[in-house]
């Protein structure tokens, strides 16, 4: 490893005093440079090429995991750890860090309003469960709010509202969206915290509308509702906190391709078998 250390970055050192610092003889890195490479080091030029494609087509939102699956798809067998140690030598780290929420009791927070989903998220098919929240952006010019409906089974975002204010025309204008698109039938359960929202008796109307169901969180218990807290932590890891938006109208668009064009269409879920949500719907309509 250092000799390959060395050899990669030659032209910025002083051979003579890299190699004393290394504490390496410099007639072993010569006679390594002249060494034929392995197959395995052909292999792994080569393999670290597409792993950097794959890890830039996806905005360096892919850890080795989804990417040895991307190659997996594309035919290609390797194991994610190698694909951790190729990545760390290339030094590709991916947009965000991790969250860790604190603990909360699941016998905690009793409320008047029936939460039936309970933890269980699992669902047989399509527009039977959808989940709701609401997020916020922060930009250079004011705060830009985002609601969005995500389908349980395939993890699709099926409706997204913005507004630079937070009312209940928000979430009103994401369902509206959702049920546009998808034409869910009467019965449908609609998951989201106990914000005043989605209490509000505009929204509730709109369900009784519709014929969905009400169903909600308990009081500061996010794992009542852990499918959209888990979306708005990978779009604020992957979109984001890596970019510092000029204005809410510029926010925008960014997340309107990020939803439309990334994360319903491309982006892979450990959850549905490494698919995307439209490829998974795909998949269970055949």
């Amino acid at each position: 490893m250092k000799f390959e250390y060395l050899r990669v970055n030659q032209a910025h050192y002083n051979i003579k005093k890299a190699c004393k610092t290394l504490n390496v003889s410099r007639s072993g890195f010569y006679e390594y440079l002249h060494r034929k490479p392995s197959k395995r080091m052909l292999e792994n030029e080569v393999l670290s090429q597409e792993i950097k494609r794959i890890f830039e087509e996806h905005k360096s939102r892919y850890g080795s995991k989804r990417i040895s699956k991307v190659l997996q798809q594309n035919g290609i067998n390797v194991n994610h750890k190698r694909v951790l140690r190729l990545k760390k030598r290339m030094q590709l780290m991916p947009a965000g860090t991790r969250y860790r929420y604190k603990r909360y009791s699941r016998e905690g927070g009793a409320v008047d309003r029936p939460n039936l989903l309970n933890q269980s998220f699992q669902t047989d098919g399509k527009n039977k469960i959808w989940v709701g929240d609401i997020t916020y952006i922060r930009t250079k010019k004011g705060f830009l709010y985002l609601a969005v409906f995500m389908d349980l089974y395939s993890r699709k975002v099926v409706g997204w509202s913005m507004s630079r204010r937070i009312k209940v025309d928000l979430v009103i204008n994401a369902l509206k969206q959702a049920y546009d698109r998808e034409h869910p039938p009467k019965g449908l359960v609609v998951h989201t915290d106990q914000g005043s929202q989605y209490t509000s008796g505009s929204f509730q109307a709109q369900l009784r509308k519709y014929g969905a169901v009400s169903s909600v969180s308990r009081r500061g218990n996010p794992y009542d509702n852990a499918l959209m807290e888990s979306f708005y932590k990978t779009i604020k890891r992957e979109l984001i906190k890596c970019t510092k938006f000029e204005s809410p109208e510029i926010a925008q668009q960014e997340i309107f391709k990020y939803i439309e064009m990334y994360y319903n269409t491309k982006r892979i879920h450990s959850s549905l078998g490494y698919l995307s949500p439209t490829q998974f719907e795909a998949m269970a309509s055949q």
